[in-house]
């Protein structure tokens, strides 16, 4: 049986290495070092907006599917923790060295085969085996191919990446280094803002000028700073410049801007939910306004970038496999999950399936204790007529109560173990 893995990133990694592993041949297939929309590394792992994977409390939501992917044996956690940066109780890596790991990890398997090539129609046969891991950001042409085989049953919106800023143009004496409650290593450095400045700033933000785009809806998970500018006075206030858990002995600020490490070296910081759509000039003029970035430089502006994904209930089975061709499996982002961490686990699920058929061993899903398993019962059990991608989040777990969270995590890491050794590790 031949295997294909098409697309490099965090799914397509997961799944090439995880199948290389157990000695199956695997040819990998990502247009890299050509770079395409919103790209800018030729290294396989590349992490497009944010540099955080999230909180690692092992009672968030986030937390209890790091420790599943922990017990999968995931490649993309391995390379988090190689790269990991204080960052308090999220998971934030150093992009380059992120993907750097990840990178010689596939090209010196000797199971992995890299070509370097953009794939428009898809080898399919009895005997070929594609797993799609090409994300948000898939292209028309193999769009086009998917939508002649599924029928078109496409969604997509529009995300958001923060602008990244140069350090040492900050004038940090106007800000202050802490963690929300400080929890973790304090490496945030603050923005406190006073009711005056905020005002000023969210209605200077509200105005400002966007980019053109067309005929897309946002995904409430990442909303555009501007958007939620919009969306009340307080918005802002009670999202992403909460100041609650930030006060000092000395500060109480109205709100707080939060800007967290990017890179090891500690030359470029980004700012926390400040995803956004405005046009780079007015990126310029607005985040000036605030209190120590007045003569700011920008390493990368804020931008925007079409995400594509699947109508999972309609065209994705159990096991990750399409409908309407079982020999294709679809990981990551297009499957309808959304995040750094959920599109690592489905894309490591998919290969994990993968191992089952060509060994001809009897489907056996993920256990729905799980945080892994929740997702994708999520994804094949919604309505299709209001699908949309989703985090992990308590609200999709089976059996979830507030008062057994530590009952509830230890019992998904005991059943994500089991499931492992039993149908994977004999």
């Amino acid at each position: 049986m031949k295997i294909n893995v098409i697309g490099g990133g965090l799914a397509g990694s997961e799944a090439s290495y995880f199948l290389a592993k157990l000695g199956l041949k695997v040819t990998l297939y990502d247009q890299k070092p050509i770079l395409g929309e919103a790209f800018s590394s030729p290294k396989f792992g590349e992490l497009v907006c944010s540099n955080s994977l999230k909180s690692e409390d092992p009672l968030s939501a986030s937390g209890m599917l790091k420790s599943e992917l922990k017990e999968m044996g995931s490649l993309i956690l391995e390379s988090a923790y190689k790269a990991k940066l204080p960052s308090g109780q999220d998971l934030a890596v150093d992009r380059d060295i992120f993907s750097s790991y990840i990178d010689e990890k596939i090209r010196s398997s000797p199971n992995i085969k890299v070509m370097s090539e953009k794939i428009e129609k898809l080898e399919r046969g009895e005997d070929v085996i594609n797993i799609i891991c090409t994300g948000p950001l898939t292209e028309k042409g193999l769009m086009d191919e998917l939508s002649s085989i599924i029928g078109g049953n496409f969604l997509s919106f529009y995300d958001a990446a923060a602008p990244l800023l140069v350090f040492s143009s900050l004038d940090t004496s106007r800000m202050y280094e802490k963690s929300r409650y400080d929890k973790g290593e304090g490496k945030y450095l603050n923005i406190p803002l006073t009711q005056t400045e905020y005002l000023d700033f969210t209605e200077a933000l509200s105005q400002a000028e966007r980019a053109v785009l067309h005929d897309f809806d946002h995904f409430e998970g990442c909303l555009p700073v501007e958007v939620m500018a919009q969306r009340g006075i307080d918005t802002l206030r009670f999202g992403p410049l909460k100041p609650r858990g930030l006060e000092t002995e000395t500060i109480r600020p109205y709100a707080v801007v939060q800007l967290r490490k990017d890179d090891v070296a500690g030359d470029l910081f980004g700012m926390v939910g400040f995803q956004t759509n405005l046009t780079y000039q007015e990126q310029k003029r607005v985040f000036s306004m605030l209190p120590g970035l007045e003569n700011v430089r920008f390493s990368r502006y804020g931008l925007m970038h079409r995400n594509s994904y699947l109508n999972a209930p309609l065209t994705i089975n159990r096991d990750m496999s399409l409908k309407s061709d079982r020999n294709i499996f679809i990981g990551g982002q297009l499957s309808g999950v959304e995040g750094y961490m959920e599109s690592a686990c489905s894309g490591l699920l998919a290969a994990y399936y993968v191992y089952q058929r060509i060994n001809n061993m009897p489907f056996r899903e993920v256990p729905l204790t799980t945080m892994i398993g929740s997702l994708i019962n999520y994804l094949v059990m919604s309505s299709p007529k209001n699908f949309q991608p989703i985090n992990a989040c308590y609200g999709i777990l089976q059996g979830y109560s507030k008062k057994e969270k530590e009952a509830i995590y230890n019992k998904s890491k005991e059943d994500i173990s089991l499931w492992v050794r039993q149908n994977f590790l004999r």
